[in-house]
């Protein structure tokens, strides 16, 4: 199995004082779901006949909240490069590896992949945003940009019934214990 090592950014935006997170459908989020509500459903998969389910989900249920990422698949490019590429793409800000502040490399898809993934920090502005993010829709992305504020990031971190990665957790609570301590009154 090819794998690719991958990178995530947590963007600050200092003038919204925000974090900035991207919400996007994931097949296998809806999949769980289904088969969750739905025990054995997906088995019929492999058969000649669809098997019809009791009810139908939304396709909400297979949304997450998660930090703008990407893998690390073109060759040449730095992890910083391949992040602040990332950031365009899905976010729409302009960064330079210098804004970038690495934040932690630790084992993702330790079940499946064993890749590595490598967290940066960037705070940005509104003046930074020039453009609308969203993703590569030839790279069948479709991604929704979040502004999460900070005086509710706590709670959307604890929360159960939000649906986001550990990835979303770690940078939360990262930059509440690392960053926010550091940052002035409103």
């Amino acid at each position: 199995m090819k794998t690719h090592d991958s990178v995530t950014i947590l963007l600050f935006n200092s003038s919204q004082r925000s974090l900035v997170l991207v919400k996007q459908f994931r097949p296998a989020v809806y999949a769980s779901e289904v088969e969750r509500h739905f025990p054995g459903s997906l088995a019929a998969v492999d058969q000649d006949q669809p098997r019809v389910l009791p009810g139908a989900l939304p396709g909400s249920v297979g949304v997450t909240y998660e930090l703008c990422a990407g893998l690390v698949d073109q060759p040449g490019l730095s992890l910083e490069e391949v992040a602040c590429k990332e950031a365009w793409e899905e976010c729409g800000y302009h960064l330079a590896p210098s804004d970038l502040r690495q934040v932690a490399t630790y084992k993702s898809g330790v079940g499946l992949t064993g890749s590595s993934q490598t967290m940066f920090y960037a705070e940005v502005t509104d003046a930074h945003r020039g453009g609308p993010g969203g993703g590569l829709a030839e790279e069948g992305e479709l991604i929704e940009v979040v502004h999460l504020p900070l005086d509710g990031a706590q709670a959307f971190s604890d929360s159960p019934d939000v649906p986001k990665t550990l990835g979303v957790i770690f940078g939360i609570s990262w930059f509440l214990s690392c960053v926010a301590p550091g940052l002035g009154p409103q």
